[in-house]
């Protein structure tokens, strides 16, 4: 095992580029990581890196010994990790990358009865409003959408969502219903800021009979988080457009209804992320079984597109 921890050293760093970056993916210290790599250059009597107090370069020898092994390591070591599990079960800890306010909606409520079913595995949640590297993070699963489906990652449909309008009845109250999407322009709005750019997101409406419409308002409030929005919109400031993993609780409950039925914008698919492993570990296999079987037994798809 000693000689497998010096090659996963050697591997990360190199795919890293920096000792520190391999460290937090293995749970060491850069400096455990550094004397790793110095002990398989000591065994293999070939110098792997050029190192500088900025950068970490391979060296010829070290490129061709890196196109060598890497992916027969990586196929021993999920090898291994099945093989290590406690009495043939799913075991290990799984990390995994969650939107906070989906994930705390739609996850971590089914959470109690993963971890009844398969004791031995620990799920390590990372809540961000941000696309993870999937591979390069160490990620074993990412529930989100528009992930880059870079080499070697699988995505699992788990339903395509929708944008709505809503507001509170308490502001709608006295107010004239719309009727189209331009209509909106006579209301106070609560926009939504671009994380990535920065700007103000508008949407363009359809009604699924060939109508459209660009759903324009006032703006009264401006966020970069849906959560903030809905909460926003059911405390009165004005209208929202809302994916339905946001909207669809409070559409439910009566603190917000719905503007518009029937039209609506198309926010992509929401999915399931993972490495595409031949051997994939089965910590990570029950879970994205268990997540699939339990959206489909809550029609997840049907609730994210309501028209």
């Amino acid at each position: 095992m000693e000689a497998l921890n010096h090659l996963q050293s050697f591997v990360l760093s190199a795919e890293a580029g920096s000792f520190s970056a391999a460290a937090r993916r293995l749970g060491l210290t850069p400096a455990a990581v550094s004397k790793n790599v110095a002990r398989l250059e000591a065994s293999l009597g070939l110098r792997l890196f050029q190192r500088s107090t900025r950068k970490l370069t391979l060296t010829e020898g070290g490129e061709r010994f890196l196109q060598q092994i890497g992916g027969a390591l990586a196929t021993l070591r999920e090898a291994i990790a099945n093989a290590a599990e406690e009495g043939g079960q799913p075991a290990g800890v799984l990390k995994i990358s969650l939107a906070p306010s989906f994930g705390r909606s739609y996850v971590v409520p089914l959470l109690a009865e993963f971890i009844r079913r398969h004791p031995g595995v620990i799920p390590d949640c990372h809540f961000d409003n941000r696309q993870v590297d999937l591979i390069g993070e160490g990620f074993d699963v990412a529930i989100g959408g528009g992930i880059e489906l870079t080499q070697g990652v699988v995505a699992r449909e788990l339903g395509h969502v929708r944008i709505v309008a809503a507001a509170s009845p308490a502001y709608m109250r006295g107010r004239q219903m719309p009727s189209h999407p331009s209509d909106l322009a006579q209301l106070d709005g609560i926009a939504r800021r671009s994380a990535g750019s920065g700007r103000l997101r508008s949407w363009v409406l359809r009604d699924g009979q060939g109508g459209e419409g660009v759903a324009e308002y006032r703006p009264r409030a401006i966020f970069d988080d849906p959560e903030a929005m809905a909460q926003a919109a059911i405390d009165g400031v004005g209208v929202a457009l809302l994916p339905m993993p946001h909207a669809l609780a409070p559409l439910c409950s009566g603190a917000l209804i719905r503007l518009l039925p029937g039209w609506s914008a198309d926010s992509g698919p929401l999915s399931l992320y993972y490495p595409g492993k031949k051997l994939l570990p089965a910590k990570t296999r029950v879970f994205v079984d268990y997540l699939l079987e339990q959206f489909r037994q809550h029609d997840f798809a049907a609730q994210m597109n309501p028209d």
